[in-house]
């Protein structure tokens, strides 16, 4: 428990990496605050896919998107699609969004996320007890199978980039598919196999166990809604809760999609989206999946849960307020039943929540180009769980003062040239 004379900071957000910035400040000597309208973990995080994969580096835009804009307006229940209502306020995000939709861009993305990320498994084990680490994380790779050769060689050129920024990517047909995973439909012919990656068996869990334990190391979690920021100079000086005025010293935003507004306040402006996700969960799947399986043709994940066997993937932009599509959730059943033929899907539980996402799918992790003593560390999009344990490693040395371990540029507020 850090003494009473230790400096303080106070993060916005309690999902994953709100949780891991608060545990890695703990390890410099901070006292930490988080402060959430929600429970550890209830947000987003709750509903995340499961990947701990450090080969999980390709942007959401890729080439070739600009012509399936039509068809993601007429396809409601497609893998990626817009609501007609919401087009005219995402049109200037998405404009920018498909000018990084080429190959120079992936690569670039691409390289960046392999530095952020490429720690994940000993960042984690660096906040959790061993115990804990081995009973939530698991190192067994991740699956991604195809129905053919054109298939495959379709996603030759981004597994080329991951294994030149040296990932493993090893290719398997048939026979060893069913070794791995005999459940899977016979209809994948061939595979490749990610031995580095893994997943954890409880996102929820997850963020709730690094949560106790800033709890046990004296952090405080207060449950309240931040509706403002106080500036006094060049620096935050309170927050306005539901729960009433909250002072601050040092400050860390990591609200995931609900932190464009705040760090507007805090004198930057960034085109922070929300791409809604879905999942549905079997809590009796019926079968045996041993590890992550993402068809790739599909962009849909299946990864076995304590909870049990979620399917997740698709991205829908339909803004922060929009009511559920669920019938997003029921496509992504009907995938799982084409993958796995034995599935049993009678008990199911639906999701939907809110990734957020910048326009070149690279998450913000700087300190504030505006006032002193303030961090951003948000706009994770699909990697959020694969992110958090590094994001909150290089968040404490930031507010540290120390030299970063990687090349944070990438992940600059200052790109985008948004200040107030």
């Amino acid at each position: 428990m850090p003494p009473e004379s230790s400096p303080h900071v106070t993060i916005i957000g309690a999902g994953i990496v709100g949780v891991c910035c608060a545990a890695y400040l703990q390890r410099e000597g901070y006292a930490v605050t988080v402060v959430d309208r929600l429970e550890p973990g209830n947000g987003t995080s709750f509903g995340n896919a499961g990947s701990v994969s450090p080969s999980a580096v390709l942007p959401v835009a890729m080439p070739g998107m600009l012509e399936k804009v039509p068809g993601w307006l007429m396809d409601p229940l497609g893998p990626l699609t817009i609501r007609w209502s919401y087009l005219p306020s995402i049109m200037p995000w998405l404009i920018r969004f498909l000018r990084h939709a080429t190959r120079e861009e992936v690569a670039r993305v691409a390289a960046a996320m392999r530095s952020l990320m490429e720690t994940v498994f000993d960042d984690y084990e660096a906040i959790l007890d061993g115990g804990t680490f081995r009973s939530l994380i698991r190192r067994n790779g991740c699956l991604y199978v195809y129905e053919n050769r054109g298939e495959l060689e379709k996603a030759g050129w981004t597994l080329e980039l991951r294994r030149r920024l040296g990932a493993r990517m090893d290719e398997i047909g048939g026979t060893e598919i069913r070794q791995l995973e005999p459940a899977l439909n016979r209809r994948f012919e061939l595979g490749i196999f990610a031995p580095e990656n893994g997943s954890t068996v409880d996102p929820h869990e997850l963020v709730k166990a690094i949560a106790g334990q800033v709890r046990a190391n004296g952090g405080r979690i207060v449950r309240a809604d931040v509706t403002d920021v106080e500036i006094e100079g060049d620096a935050p000086k309170a927050l306005v809760t539901s729960q009433g005025r909250m002072p601050v010293d040092r400050l860390v935003l990591a609200a995931g999609a609900w932190s464009g507004n705040l760090a507007r306040r805090l004198g930057t402006s960034v085109p922070l989206e929300t791409q809604r996700g879905y999942h549905v969960t079997f809590a009796d799947p019926g079968i045996d999946v041993r590890r992550t399986v993402m068809w790739n043709r599909r962009s849909v994940f299946v990864n076995p849960m304590t909870p049990g066997l979620r399917i997740a993937g698709t991205v829908e932009l339909a803004g922060l307020k929009a009511e559920p599509n669920y019938a997003r959730a029921d496509r992504l059943a009907e995938i799982a039943a084409e993958m796995f033929p034995e599935l049993n899907t009678r008990q199911a539980s639906k999701w939907m929540g809110h990734r957020p996402c910048l326009p070149d799918s690279l998450p913000v992790i700087d300190r504030s180009p505006r006032l002193r003593n303030t961090v951003f560390a948000f706009g994770h999009q699909h990697v959020g769980i694969c992110s958090g344990a590094p994001t909150g490693r290089h968040v404490a040395a930031l507010l540290a003062g120390r030299p970063p371990s990687i090349d944070l540029s990438p992940f600059s507020a200052r790109r985008f040239g948004f200040f107030t």
